[in-house]
């Protein structure tokens, strides 16, 4: 696939980083020439099942309708999402060439790893009850995030820790109020009363 030889050295740098940052980071380098086809090298692509010749992300096209690029050299830490769903930290890096911007590095991290580790450290010191019922997020059995428990919420009445406590068993039942069956009204109360 042709490039733009001026993207040439980011070519090997693309190969140094996805081998230098390890598997959880992926590398693509894109040149605008052919938007279509912008990769011209990737590595790392099982992170967002991409590969040389897959076109330019909805983001990458949003920038160059905003030009960001004219006021800044890279953006950092906006969130992705792979293919499978998984949720990505991204940053790209701006590619100029005598102020025209020519290509985009980018960098997409997919922590998985890393929350199960820690989820896993959390299990050592905590009662698993404590890691599942009180922590915002843990790990279900095939080492996907789920959100649990809202934090604690600070209010001024009675009535509205009730109606907190009511909405959280409506959202973990997965139901409405307008819809809910006499059974699960009783599990919505004996939730409550625990």
């Amino acid at each position: 696939m042709a490039h733009n030889p001026i993207l040439e050295p980011y070519i090997k740098l693309t190969e140094f980083l996805g081998q230098a940052l390890g598997p959880d980071y992926e590398i693509a380098l894109h040149d605008l020439t052919d938007r279509n086809r912008s990769i011209v090298a990737i590595a790392n692509g099982h992170i967002s099942g991409r590969s040389i010749g897959a076109p330019l992300t909805n983001m990458a096209l949003s920038i160059l309708r905003d030009k960001s690029y004219e006021t800044t050299d890279y953006r950092l830490h906006y969130r992705g999402v792979s293919a499978e769903g998984k949720v990505l930290r991204s940053n790209t890096w701006f590619i100029k060439h005598e102020g025209e911007l020519i290509g985009m590095l980018c960098i997409n991290f997919d922590d998985t790893r890393f929350r199960m580790a820690g989820a896993q450290l959390m299990n050592l010191c905590h009662p698993v009850q404590f890691v599942t019922e009180v922590l915002p997020e843990v790990v279900d059995r095939n080492g996907q995030f789920m959100l649990q428990a809202a934090p604690e919420q600070y209010r001024n009445s009675t009535e509205a820790v009730a109606a907190d406590a009511v909405e959280r068993e409506l959202e973990l039942l997965g139901v409405s109020p307008e819809r809910l069956t006499a059974e699960e009204r009783q599990k919505i109360i004996a939730a409550l009363d625990k």
